[in-house]
């Protein structure tokens, strides 16, 4: 079973990926450095380092589905 606290739901527009707000600092509509593009060898099982551009905070993407990306640690709390 996935950990829902590993878990960070995301949005795609065009091409773009954006977070509705960021876990760690709060900001709102933050858009990450990823394309959709690059969504394609995450769900094959390649992992990315993503870092945060409102707060420079740090994950790795180990999985990612339609919705929510996958992370190596908790990211939000219950």
């Amino acid at each position: 079973m996935i950990p829902f606290e590993n878990t960070l739901p995301y949005e795609t527009i065009g091409k773009d990926v954006y977070l509705i707000e960021c876990p760690y600092c709060g900001e709102r509509n933050v858009l990450l450095p990823l394309r959709t593009a690059d969504l394609t060898p995450i769900r094959e099982g390649r992992k990315r380092l993503i870092v945060f551009p409102c707060c420079r905070e740090k994950m790795t993407a180990v999985d990612a589905d339609r919705d929510y990306l996958l992370g190596d640690r908790p990211i939000r709390r219950r």
